[in-house]
């Protein structure tokens, strides 16, 4: 989900560029193949974790849209006791397999039953929560002082690998909604921090946000890169002729660039604290 009316990736769609959470038929789509979005999908900065636990009056953290639990891993290593919430059954079993506690539902619908926590985390998921009643939820969830903490990757490529890419969607599937080179996704993040802005600020509950950066890099091969592909949304979606054509394209437009291309990424997240 993202963006403004012309900003559009693989997390958002065309039609719902100002409401992205109604897109539910693309935000309850990745678990058809699980597996694939654990192995391909980009960690998280360790900076990031750091902070967020730093910021958090204690331990107890729910991750909004765990998925299969990239998130929720990288926060247990740090400490912290994760409860998951996620709307795809499938990912949320995929999650439990690796020892996660995690509860089935679309966030806005989630009943903290009266349990408390001192954090409400959202990683590269908080575009498929309503941006209003998501941040109302999490204040319910949350203790005073306790900390609510969205965030997004956004690939940062050079000019000539993000045009290169770009052309193949535009030959292959120029009608794709979710296409990841539509828009500078860092743009489009930018425009997806604004809305978790003005989410909190409507749902009241919180302090004055703020915007974290942080910037990384993952060196990828031909086929790194190929497999991560079919993950991003609405690809699933596509005729596997399509999506064979499509994956070919890209290949050849990744054999131009020597076989291996290592990817920025700037890591950005919008975080607000509990008020009392």
């Amino acid at each position: 989900m993202k963006r403004e009316p012309d900003l559009v990736d693989a997390e958002t769609g065309v039609g719902h560029a100002n409401e992205p959470h109604r897109a539910r038929r693309v935000a309850e789509s990745f678990g058809v193949d699980a597996a694939r979005y654990d192995r391909t999908r980009p960690s998280y900065p360790e900076a990031l974790v750091a902070r967020v636990v730093a910021a958090s009056p204690g331990p107890r953290v729910v991750d909004v849209g765990c998925g299969t639990g990239i998130v929720a891993r990288l926060l247990r290593a740090a400490g912290c006791q994760v409860l998951g919430v996620e709307v795809d059954a499938r990912m949320a079993e995929f999650a439990r397999q690796g020892g996660l506690e995690v509860e089935v539902a679309a966030f806005e619908d989630w009943e903290p039953a009266g349990r408390v926590f001192d954090a409400v985390v959202s990683g590269q998921s908080w575009h498929w929560v309503d941006p209003v009643k998501g941040a109302a939820n999490a204040a319910r969830a949350l203790r005073p002082g306790g900390r609510l903490a969205v965030f997004w990757n956004a690939f940062a490529p050079p000019p000539e690998i993000a045009e290169a890419f770009a052309s193949v969607y535009r030959h292959v599937a120029p009608d794709l909604p979710f296409s990841p080179w539509a828009a500078p996704t860092l743009d489009a993040d930018a425009a997806l921090a604004a809305r978790a802005v003005d989410g909190m600020q409507a749902a009241g509950g919180f302090g004055d946000a703020e915007q974290w950066r942080f910037g990384w890099e993952r060196t990828y091969s031909r086929d790194d890169w190929i497999d991560q592909v079919p993950t991003h949304g609405g690809h699933s979606q596509l005729p596997t002729a399509q999506l064979n054509q499509l994956l070919a394209g890209l290949g050849a437009a990744f054999d131009v660039f020597g076989g291996s291309i290592t990817m920025p990424y700037v890591t950005l997240a919008v975080t607000a604290e509990r008020t009392g």
